[in-house]
């Protein structure tokens, strides 16, 4: 027996079912996310913003939910780097939520929706250019 076909057996109950939070799906697709290079952050929904400034903290900011039987419609609110290519970042985002949220969860993924809201401009701080100075040769500027 696979490990797939163990998983699946566990989960098959004749007198109840298994309920998986939108916010547990949520944090699986920022996980996800954020993993990927180029993807600078997600945008703070406006109860994130409210849980941060009490110190919660909101792992699963800038990803909305909708789970309709055992579908998954999934809506991403993200920042890149400036200079990736965003079309790229973006199907590297959708192509990983979806696997590591059907993976884990065993529902199925019907949408995931990418929308940057953001480019992230701000560069590492420049370094300092001395300016060239000029050497004086001291034995042709002093007078005997």
């Amino acid at each position: 027996m696979s490990v797939e076909e163990k998983v699946l057996n566990t989960n098959i109950d004749k007198d109840g079912n298994i309920a998986i939070s939108n916010d547990v799906i949520a944090t699986i697709a920022a996980i996800a996310a954020k993993s990927i290079d180029g993807v600078y952050g997600m945008v703070n929904s406006l109860t994130g913003g409210f849980a941060e400034l009490l110190g919660k903290k909101n792992p699963s900011k800038g990803v909305k939910v909708t789970v309709n039987d055992r579908d998954v419609k999934i809506d991403m609110f993200v920042v890149v780097e400036y200079g990736v290519k965003i079309p790229d970042v973006a199907w590297e985002i959708q192509g990983k939520t979806k696997n590591e949220v059907e993976a884990m969860t065993g529902l199925n993924v019907t949408a995931v929706n990418v929308n940057i809201e953001g480019v992230n401009t701000v560069a590492a701080e420049p370094e300092t250019v001395a300016e060239p100075v000029e050497e004086i040769d001291e034995e042709a500027t002093t007078e005997e």
